[in-house]
Parts: C-alpha cells; structure tokens; sequence
C-alpha cells in the first residue's frame, strides 16, 4: 500500500474524531468549533462518492437544505442592500448543508456515541468550572466569574440541556441494563445541569425547552405516568428553588411586568425588544409576503423603520429573535414553508427508541421551540449545536435502520 493509499485509508477515522472534536469544542470557543469544522470537511469530503452526495442530499432531510439554501441563494438577487450584506446573510444558511454530510458520513460510522460522549463529557467540564466560577474559586484568568465563564447564559443553558437530556436517558438505559452504580451518577450529574439553569444559565427559553422536553422524555419512555412523574418532579425542584434562585424569580416574574409595561416607545427590556421585533417584523412580512425583502435585507428593514422613533421602536436589530420572521423577512412564506418543512423531515428521522432517536428528537424540538424567541439557526452556537445534532444522530439512526432491515 503506497502512503497516499494509507492517507486514504485513514480518513474516515481521522472524519470521525475530527466531529467528536468538533462536538467538545462547541461549548467553550467559537475560534476552535470554526477551525475543527473546517478540518473535518477536508477530511470527509474525499471518503465520499458522488452516489453518498447523491443519497445525502436527495432524502427529505437533505432536499429540505438544499431547497432552503437555494431559496436563500435566489433571495440575494432581489435584496436592496449592499452585496457584503448580501453574503453575510446567505453565510447564516450554509452551515445546514453540513447536516447531510455528518449523515452520510454515521451513517456508516460506529462512532456517533462518542461524538455524544464527547459533548457530554466537555459540558460537564463546563458544568464544573460554571459552578467554581459561581462560588468565586480561583480560576484562570481566561474564565470569568459569575457562574458563566464563557460564552452568553443563553449559550450555556442551550449545552446543559442537551447534556441533562443526554444524561437522563443514558441513566435509564444503564439502569435498565443492571449498572445500578452509574445510573445515580447520571442522574446527579442531571440534577447539577437542571439546577445549573435555575441558578446561573437561566434562560427563559432554556426554562420552557427544557419543561416540556422532560415531560416528553417521561411519555416517551413510561407512557403518562411518566409525563405525570416528570411534571410532579419538575414542579418540586422548582418549589424548592425559588426562594432562593434569586435569578430565577427575576428573570420569570420579570417577564410579565416587561409585557404588562410595554409600549414601543418605552424603556428598553428583554420581552418588550421581542415584542416590539415582532411587531414590526408582521409589518416587513405583510410588505412583502411571498418572497421577502431578500437575503440580507433584516437589519436594513429595521434602520428604515427606526427612523424618527424613540424608545424600542429606535432600536436597529439584524435579528427579529424568531427564526420563523427571521427566514420570513429574507425570503417570505415561500422559505417559511422550506423552513418547516425541514424541520417536519428531520423529525421524522427520530422515530426510533434509541439514544440516537431520542437525542435527535429533542434537539429538532428544542430548536423549534427556542426559535419561536430567538433565531437559533442564524446563531453560531446554536446553529452548529443543530448541524451536529441533527447530522450525527440522524446518520446514526439510518444506520440502526439498514442494520435492522432483513435482506
């Protein structure tokens, strides 16, 4: 065998870490998720024939991307806006072409449950240096204090509840298999993430997302004593933490004062920006509902309509904080319906009762529900926690599904 046949050889594997590399990047640095993303497509691209492009990107999961993309592609040649804006909102659409390689790619891989362990084991460091920062233990000076030591508490809470997520399931499933030692870890380690988000990373999004994902886990996998149980469990360690999770009463009855007092013109809050976003963002819809404004074209549409306001309607923001306006702005009812469209496909990938099915599952419902608030696919963190996710697991899945059809 010559070295390059060796190289060649080599590859797959080299792809493989490469994406559990990428995975445990994503909770500490945007620099390192970048520069991995990037190794790992000049590693996957040549293990792939033009038959794996083929299949990959023309299943429902794929043709989705591709029409999305496209659509967002189109979208450029109407936008009044400058080209560099142009690009710059076309670029918040391309990491999604990355989710039928990572399928293609598991899906004749065995390595998908270490790109989990991966995750879970580098957001459990995070969990740790969280809680050493909150109780003002000497840390590095590239960490901060406060109980958030990177990124934003949004960025956190969204890696601790896929991690709690993971947490839970892998507990039941190492119960069920007589590892009775390690399921109380498991779910120790689920309870720090849990009270991690009350106490320091609370997201209001993250607290919704993560209430209606645990009572589908309880349905999921015991039916509605389940539900019932995880419904009881959760309204409990709420109770218990209120008194004392001072954020968390700030941030949950702070939100109805925010929504009671808001006027357009009024002081800026963080439910009055959204209602205000939305606000506006039916009037840039009803503007041009079929094909949008163009790709690009959000912060502009949002400067013209600043103009001689005060209060929130002067703010100027490229982001409307719902995925549904922030497609609908660009490319119209048209890419909305691309929009759900892919999500409907990919959920429907995760139909079966393994941790692959599961984690894919709550991650496609934790990014449609979080994206009724926030334009998670257009975020950097959340974005790429959606590409891994969803490819990853998904490969998994059809791989349990080639596996188990008889010949």
């Amino acid at each position: 065998m010559t070295l390059w046949q060796s190289y060649r050889a080599s590859l797959p594997a080299q792809a493989d870490w490469l994406v559990v590399a990428l995975a445990a990047s994503l909770p500490w640095s945007t620099s390192l998720t970048a520069i991995f993303a990037v190794l790992w497509l000049i590693a996957v691209l040549p293990t792939l024939a033009p038959e794996d492009f083929r299949q990959a990107y023309l299943r429902p999961a794929g043709v989705t991307i591709l029409a999305l993309v496209g659509m967002a592609a189109l979208g450029m040649l109407w936008a009044d806006v400058s080209w560099p804006e142009r690009f710059d909102g076309l670029e918040s659409y391309l990491r999604l072409l990355c989710i039928p390689l990572l399928m293609a790619q598991f899906g004749r891989s065995d390595h998908a449950r270490h790109v989990m362990i991966g995750f879970a084991v580098s957001s459990t460091a995070l969990l740790a240096v969280s809680w050493l920062s909150f109780f003002g233990l000497p840390l590095p000076t590239a960490f901060r204090a406060g109980g958030v030591p990177v990124k934003d508490y949004i960025a956190q809470s969204a890696m601790l509840t896929v991690t709690l997520l993971f947490f839970v399931r892998l507990g039941v499933d190492v119960w069920a298999n007589g590892r009775r030692r390690l399921a109380p870890a498991l779910a120790v380690l689920a309870v720090l993430c849990l009270v991690n988000i009350f106490y320091i990373a609370t997201s209001r999004t993250a607290l919704v997302v993560t209430t209606l994902l645990l009572i589908l886990f309880g349905f999921r996998q015991f039916g509605w004593r389940g539900a019932a149980a995880m419904v009881v469990t959760f309204a409990v360690l709420i109770a218990a933490a209120w008194p004392t999770a001072d954020f968390l009463r700030q941030r949950v009855t702070g939100f109805f004062q925010e929504v009671q007092s808001f006027t357009p013109e009024g002081r800026a809050t963080p439910a009055g920006e959204r209602l205000e976003f939305w606000r506006k963002s039916v009037g840039f819809m009803t503007e041009a509902p079929v094909l949008g404004h163009g790709t690009g074209s959000i912060r502009a549409q949002f400067k013209k309509a600043a103009e001689g306001q005060t209060g929130m309607a002067a703010t100027v923001a490229a982001n409307p904080h719902n995925q549904l306006f922030a497609v609908g702005i660009q490319i119209g009812l048209a890419g909305v319906a691309i929009l759900i469209a892919m999500w409907l496909s990919h959920l429907a990938l995760f139909g079966a009762p393994s941790i692959a099915g599961w984690m894919g599952l709550a991650i496609v419902l934790q990014n449609i529900a979080g994206s009724m608030f926030n334009s998670h696919l257009f975020d950097f963190t959340h974005g790429w926690l959606y590409v891994i996710g969803i490819g990853v697991a998904g490969g998994a899945c059809l791989r349990e599904a080639m596996t188990q059809t008889p010949p």
